[in-house]
């Protein structure tokens, strides 16, 4: 038997990576498209049941369309189970629509069986989440899917998982959501569990693969593979652009050091010291940069070199700045120049992101 492993949908989320309102539209209908393209890659491979680990939706009250999209797609497949545990994000989903393919859970442990699989969940509240260890009873005969939503923790508490309470239940894949990359990792000698991530990357915060969990159970044993389906990648790069003697010279530095598609988006963190003139380095670089990929984000964290003495010798607003920063003992030679550094391009007018 084969199933998906998937969670952190999040239909109807805010885009947090400060798109233009063209694109921020565009990616909540690509956030949609990454699930159709999970359900049909699924069929294609035979899946027969997907386990949504909770926040299918990003709130209570999702938007209408994403709703109806949502329970569209579990209609218009019915030969698909849809197996939705909700999350701390959709906590009070009504579940609209009474569909023989969708499965629910609840606040009490909830069991389907299939053949000798069998896949039981759980969602955390309250009134459960110190007592829900001790009442899970599964068959060791079986092949036990447990489904729960949560920060992987070492103490008991609502939207935790003390994946060491699970040891010696006789599960065999704990599928969990909450935590919006993948990993896996072992419960004891007989189980695994893992975290699915989120299917498409919202925001800077979400860089790097993103995609779902195909489980395949063959003899009671269990393999899991980590399968990519975003319809774009969010990247992260951190450059550093010591070397550059000019804006274009930092622009040639930054692309080579980029390795991501055209569709992808980007930021890029500038790092190091600059002997140029670099008021403006973010917004020329995000111009640029701006053809070459969907959408580029620079954050610049360069210090700038200055022949501080002699800026400290001026009778200026400046001079008094940095004699003021030289002379204070309790700062090293680094803090200084990061102190001088930020404090200049403040007075300058520039945009500080800290």
């Amino acid at each position: 038997m084969k199933f998906i492993h998937a969670a952190d949908i999040h239909l109807g989320s805010k885009i947090e990576a400060k798109l233009p309102p063209e694109k921020t539209e565009e990616r909540k209908a690509e956030v949609r498209a990454a699930f159709k393209n999970m359900v049909e890659k699924g069929r294609s491979a035979g899946v027969k049941v997907i386990v949504l680990a909770g926040d299918v939706f990003d709130s209570d009250r999702p938007l209408k369309k994403d709703k109806e999209f949502f329970y569209s797609v579990v209609r218009n497949n019915p030969d698909v189970d849809f197996l939705y545990l909700r999350g701390n994000h959709d906590t009070l989903e009504s579940y609209d629509e009474q569909l023989d393919n969708l499965k629910i859970f609840s606040t009490d442990w909830t069991s389907y069986a299939y053949g000798d699989v069998v896949f039981c969940g759980i969602e955390s509240a309250a009134e459960n989440y110190s007592s829900m260890y001790s009442t899970l009873t599964l068959a060791p005969e079986k092949t036990n899917i447990v489904i729960l939503h949560g920060q992987k923790s070492e103490t008991v508490g609502k939207d935790k998982i003390n994946i060491l309470k699970l040891k010696n239940k006789n599960v065999d894949y704990l599928a969990l959501g909450h935590i919006h990359s993948a990993s896996f990792g072992k419960i004891d000698d007989r189980g695994i569990y893992a975290y699915s991530g989120c299917l498409e990357g919202r925001g800077f915060d979400e860089t790097g693969s993103k995609g779902f969990i195909v489980v395949d159970i063959e003899n009671g044993k269990v393999k899991a593979e980590f399968v990519e389906n975003s319809v774009r990648k969010t990247d992260e790069f951190v450059v550093d652009v010591s070397a550059a003697a000019d804006v274009y010279e930092a622009y040639k530095i930054v692309k080579n050091s980029i390795k991501a598609n055209k569709k992808d988006l980007i930021r890029v963190v500038l790092r190091g010291e600059i002997s140029f003139d670099g008021d403006g380095l973010k917004e020329e670089l995000e111009r640029l940069l701006a053809d070459e990929y969907y959408f580029v984000s620079v954050k610049d964290d360069t210090l700038r070199k200055f022949d501080l003495e002699k800026i400290a010798g001026d009778v200026s607003l400046k001079g008094e700045f940095i004699r003021t920063v030289l002379s204070d003992e309790k700062l090293d030679d680094e803090t200084k120049q990061k102190i001088i550094s930020t404090g200049l391009k403040a007075l300058s007018g520039r945009e500080i992101e800290l």
